[in-house]
């Protein structure tokens, strides 16, 4: 029989390529997962060396593309089993079997929308339904490739399909503060209403007069929820 490699403990270095700015201040409130708030809108810099026009020559015939990312907020904080957020935070399943991004090495991968490509001044990317904090490292883009990578017969484990999503509600105060900040965030109130649709509080909170708070871009959005509606109270600027 022949005999086994040995096992070697080898390490890598990776350099992010540009750090993705996105409307994410903090990590609570991003959508758990990509595509489900189209309205959150990322762009990344390339940076020197690879902010070359010819890196991204062809990209711009795909639609979609995969993102390698860095769990920069986690990172060195693995856990060999978590609770997911679709299980309620009560049940624990392998880090091995869920997206947590507590793992032993802090990399992710999200399948985002390619929206533009700038090469004006170096390289430019726009990207639509982003899932990251602000300033997440990017490691490498790859195009979305449909007929490999689309497996409509796939079996999804515990996560099964979309979870019910919240109504959302605007006190007059915040319709009144999203229409002055519309001139530089066009798409507020709709990325609000995609954020908390969602219900991004903790499983375990169910106080209907608790007011929470999510930062998107320079705003804190002051919100409640009873469970069926979550009820955005006000805006205030950082």
């Amino acid at each position: 029989m022949a005999k086994s490699p040995p096992v070697t403990q080898d390490t890598y270095s990776f350099a992010p390529i540009g750090y993705l700015r996105t409307p994410f201040a903090d990590k609570f409130g991003i959508p758990r997962q990509p595509s489900l708030a189209p309205h959150a809108t990322g762009e990344l810099q390339l940076i020197a060396p690879y902010d070359r026009a010819e890196a991204v020559r062809g990209l711009e015939a795909f639609s979609h593309v995969w993102l390698t990312f860095v769990f920069h907020q986690t990172a060195g904080q693995w856990s060999p089993t978590v609770r997911p957020p679709r299980l309620g935070g009560n049940q624990r399943v392998g880090v091995f079997a869920c997206r947590s991004p507590f793992r032993p090495n802090p990399i992710g991968l999200s399948l985002v929308e390619l929206a533009a490509i700038d090469t004006d001044a170096g390289v430019k990317l726009t990207f639509r339904g982003v899932d990251l904090v602000d300033g997440t490292p990017i490691l490498d883009i790859k195009p979305y490739i449909p007929y490999v990578e689309s497996q409509p017969d796939a079996r999804s484990g515990f996560v099964g399909g979309e979870p019910e999503r919240l109504a959302v509600a605007f006190s007059e105060q915040a319709d009144q503060q999203c229409l002055a900040a519309q001139p530089k965030y066009p798409d507020l109130r709709e990325l609000i209403i995609e954020v908390l649709a969602q219900d991004p509080r903790p499983a375990y909170a169910d106080d209907p007069q608790r007011v929470y708070g999510i930062r998107l871009y320079q705003l804190d959005v002051k919100w409640r929820c009873d469970g069926r509606t979550a009820f955005v109270e006000s805006l205030e600027y950082l």
